[in-house]
């Protein structure tokens, strides 16, 4: 099992979610989070006067996956979240050691 955490532009979760939910994926986490990396923030105008914004709006997604669902899920976020600008995020893949549904006591793949 890998848990899959995604760092995508705000307004490509409903396409994200969307492409997760043809391949199958059930369950997904999402977070508002600020960040930056290349991206760098920006410069904005307020009341005359100029700030930087350094950190920038982005949604985290964290998604719990079957070994064998994970390049499918992979590639639907990839899929769905490129604009190809700088700033489209990035995917973190990592090991789960043990899932456990609290309600049913389910554990492995059965609880995902």
């Amino acid at each position: 099992m890998k848990l899959i955490t995604a760092i995508i532009k705000p307004f490509k979760m409903d396409d994200v979610r969307e492409a997760l939910s043809e391949i199958g994926v059930a369950g997904v986490t999402a977070t508002e989070v600020k960040g930056f990396g290349r991206q760098k923030g920006h410069t904005e105008l307020y009341r005359g006067a100029e700030y930087v914004v350094d950190f920038l709006p982005k949604v985290k997604l964290e998604i719990a996956v079957a070994d064998n669902v994970l390049e499918k899920a992979i590639d639907a976020i990839v899929k769905a979240a490129n604009t190809g600008k700088i700033g489209d995020g990035k995917i973190f893949v990592t090991s789960l050691e043990q899932v456990i549904r609290i309600r049913t006591g389910e554990t492995g793949e059965d609880a995902i």
